[in-house]
């Protein structure tokens, strides 16, 4: 499969999905909800508390003590947030065989990282505000509606290893709403607002590491092999100057230095020895 067999496996994690999960959740920790007395004066702050949660969880806390008398870490009004599902894109998808490369950092001038491109998914969330009156629930909805227009981009670090900075949208989709009463008029009120987002990110195999070629040699024969042919000719190439420092270019741009070319020819009928190094007389 180009490059991927035996791929499946070979264990790597790079956090892809979980560090959208936290750029999403980071962008709604900040907000605040203000509660004011009759002349417009506020008499309470507080920054609403955001939790990774299924809706139903929190519904469920509510409808087992409406009145939140127990002491457990539960307040309204709240943010809860939830994967809803994962779905590969083709819209996005990059050329499978090409390579992202990056030089290694460290002392070890010699070595090069590198992992083929992404592969495409969309991560939908659900975000959930709940609160006991209506006016707690539109302040925490206008101070997010806003900012999606209807994407919202955060730029994240993807794989630290190979340095790959990345604008990530998330996209807003839908606006739901729910104001439930259920029982008498004194009993607990749900206003539930449910935004649905969509975040373009993208998953990365495993990342290898290996060394910089700063030499190649080709031996040219003027027979087949199953005639025993010795070496005629000798084609090597080595970059210009030949201790270019691995952070001083980009791998993957091959014009930001020189090379040298030499070609040689024998008449020794010597053979190239790869184990060794040298040239010897056995074929």
């Amino acid at each position: 499969m180009l490059g991927w067999d035996n791929m499946i496996g070979q264990y790597f994690y790079n956090n892809s999905t979980r560090n959208v999960v936290v750029a999403f959740g980071t962008i709604f920790n900040t907000i605040q909800l203000h509660k004011k007395d009759g002349s417009g004066n506020i008499v309470q702050s507080m920054k609403v508390p955001l939790a990774y949660g299924p809706k139903q969880k929190w519904l469920s806390r509510l409808t087992e003590d409406p009145n939140l008398n127990k002491k457990v870490a539960v307040t309204l009004p709240r943010i809860g947030f939830e994967i809803s599902g994962i779905a590969y894109d083709p819209a996005r998808k990059l050329q499978k065989t090409v390579k992202v490369k990056k030089v290694a950092d460290g002392t070890d001038t010699n070595q090069v990282k590198s992992g083929f491109m992404p592969v495409p998914y969309n991560i939908n969330f659900e975000l959930y505000v709940l609160s006991k009156n209506s006016d707690d629930a539109l302040q925490i909805v206008e101070q997010i509606l806003p900012f999606f227009q209807p994407d919202y981009t955060v730029t994240m670090k993807e794989v630290p290893e190979l340095d790959i900075i990345r604008d990530v949208p998330i996209i807003l989709n839908s606006v739901g709403y729910e104001d439930d009463y259920e029982g008498t008029f004194t009993s607990r009120r749900s206003i539930i607002y449910t935004l649905s987002f969509t975040a373009k990110y993208y998953m990365y195999g495993p990342v290898t590491a290996s060394n910089i070629i700063r030499k190649v040699q080709v031996d040219q024969y003027a027979d087949l092999p199953v005639n025993s042919p010795k070496r005629e000719q000798r084609y090597s190439v080595t970059p210009n100057p030949s201790n270019v420092a691995p952070t001083s270019f980009d791998p993957s741009d091959e014009d930001n230095f020189g090379f040298n070319e030499v070609t040689s020819f024998f008449q020794d009928a010597k053979n190239y020895d790869e184990k060794s190094g040298t040239d010897t007389d056995d074929a």
